[in-house]
C-alpha cells in the first residue's frame, strides 16, 4: 500500500469513528477478507451510512449493491465513491457476473447486500446473497444493525450447507434480537423458496 493510500485510510478510519462516537454509535466484530456480507435490518437510509461507517472503521471497502435509481442526480457520484455499486433489479446477472469476476482477481473482496431488498415491509428476503454464495464458494457473513443497542457490525461466517431451511434457522436466529432504526418496517428473514410459494 503507497503513503498516499495508507493516509487515505487513516483519514477514513478516524472521521468514521468520531463520527461513530458523535451519534453514540459503536462496531463490532470483525470483518472477512473475502466473502458475500448480508446486511439486515434495512428499514433506513441510514443503513448505508452507517454500513459505510463500519466499512471505513475496518479498513475495508465493501461492493454495495445499490438500486440503480439512487446513481441519478447528486448522489450519484457520491454512492460510487464510497463502493456503491448501481444494480438493475429487473436483470442484475450482467452487475453480479463483473463483480463476481473482480473478486476472483482479489485476495480481499466483500460483496454487500441488503436481503430485504427494500426498507418498506416485506413478505420475503431475496435469496440472491445465498445463490450467490451458493455458486462461487464465497462464505456468508452476517452484519447487522441493532438500533436500541446503537449497535453495528459483523456477525458470525457460514457457507451454506445446501439445506435452504436450516441455513435460515440459523440466520434467523442471529437476527432474531435485531431492530432496525424503523422496526415497524423490517421483514423477517424468510426466502419465498422455503413457503413453496
Amino acid at each position: 500500500m503507497s503513503g498516499r493510500s495508507r493516509r487515505h485510510f487513516l483519514v477514513r478510519r478516524n472521521l468514521a469513528r468520531l463520527l461513530l462516537r458523535l451519534s453514540g454509535w459503536r462496531t463490532v466484530g470483525r470483518p472477512p477478507v473475502k466473502g458475500v456480507l448480508v446486511g439486515a435490518p434495512h428499514t433506513s437510509n441510514w443503513d448505508w451510512v452507517l454500513t459505510m461507517l463500519l466499512a471505513w472503521t475496518n479498513d475495508v471497502q465493501i461492493s454495495l449493491l445499490v438500486k440503480q435509481e439512487f446513481f441519478r442526480g447528486p448522489l450519484g457520484p457520491l454512492l460510487r465513491a464510497t463502493g456503491g455499486v448501481a444494480i438493475d433489479r429487473a436483470s442484475p446477472g450482467g452487475t453480479i457476473k463483473a463483480l463476481l469476476a473482480e473478486s476472483e482477481r482479489h485476495d480481499a473482496f466483500l460483496l454487500g447486500i441488503a436481503a430485504e431488498g427494500t426498507r418498506s415491509k416485506g413478505e420475503y428476503w431475496k435469496s440472491g446473497f445465498y445463490r450467490i454464495s451458493q455458486q462461487t464458494g464465497l462464505p456468508i457473513t452476517m452484519a447487522f444493525l441493532d438500533a436500541p443497542s446503537r449497535t453495528v457490525g459483523f456477525g458470525p461466517t457460514f457457507t451454506p450447507t445446501g439445506d435452504v431451511r436450516a441455513d435460515m434457522d440459523v440466520v434467523r436466529a442471529f437476527y432474531a434480537d435485531k431492530r432496525g432504526i424503523r422496526p415497524e418496517l423490517g421483514t423477517p428473514p424468510r426466502f419465498r423458496e422455503e413457503s413453496g410459494d
